[in-house]
């Protein structure tokens, strides 16, 4: 399924939202303009590489692509976890991310409020980092998006508008309809297919999606929403 739009309505601008939109848009059209070794020395600087945290004392970046010799780039692998939310491997990647993030993110900024809504945004996407390091601490790839931190703002939303209605794009095999989906529903079975697929993809070779980036980024949302949420405005406009 992917999401059109839902049935709740911002009561002010989601300025947040749409900045963090804008920022990952400005940076993935910077990236198109590299060179694919410059491309690579990008990734490695300031993508989020597992190995370089919880790898053996003295672990650097390897030589992917083919390409000899590049390290880090003197990054702190803490910074990386920050800055690799605001990266993006293709277009499919960064249009999905910020299409989730659209959709969902106006109502979770509306209800935390534009300066705790920031602090979530980032702690969600170190939080979704974190636990694809944990389950793969010795992971050599560097990890980019901003699925960890969407993930987050999908658990808020489980939270916060469990009744709202998400107009979806629902694939049938090869029949493609428009369908209003409970948003308990929409975001449970996204969750189940992230879970069944983070499990399957323990001790495989060659992963190219971090499953449990996405699992630990809905949980985190879900868990720093009821910490961070304000309790003005509890009632949402529904359209």
């Amino acid at each position: 399924m992917i999401p059109l739009r839902d049935s709740v309505r911002s009561r002010r601008f989601p300025l947040v939202t749409t900045l963090i939109i804008v920022g990952n848009a400005l940076v993935f059209l910077y990236q198109l303009t590299l060179t694919r070794e410059a491309l690579v020395l990008f990734t490695l600087k300031w993508g989020f590489t597992p190995a370089m945290l919880f790898g053996p004392e003295g672990t650097t970046a390897p030589p992917p692509f083919g390409i000899p010799g590049l390290g880090a780039g003197g990054i702190s692998p803490l910074v990386t976890l920050v800055t690799s939310t605001f990266l993006h491997g293709g277009w499919s990647h960064i249009l999905f991310n910020m299409l989730f993030l659209w959709v969902f993110g106006d109502n979770v900024e509306d209800r935390l409020g534009k300066g705790r809504f920031v602090l979530f945004f980032l702690l969600a996407g170190v939080a979704g980092n974190l636990t694809h390091a944990l389950a793969a601490p010795n992971a050599d790839v560097p990890v980019i998006g901003a699925s960890g931190a969407v993930a987050g703002v999908l658990g808020a939303y489980f939270l916060a508008f469990p009744r709202s209605r998400i107009t979806s794009l629902v694939f049938l095999g090869i029949f493609v309809t428009i369908a209003r989906v409970p948003a308990v529903v929409f975001l449970l079975l996204w969750f189940v297919i992230q879970l069944f697929s983070g499990l399957a993809s323990i001790g495989a070779a060659g992963q190219v999606v971090a499953w449990w980036a996405h699992i630990g980024g809905f949980v985190a949302g879900a868990a720093l929403f009821a910490i961070l949420r304000s309790r003005r405005n509890p009632n949402p406009i529904r359209t």
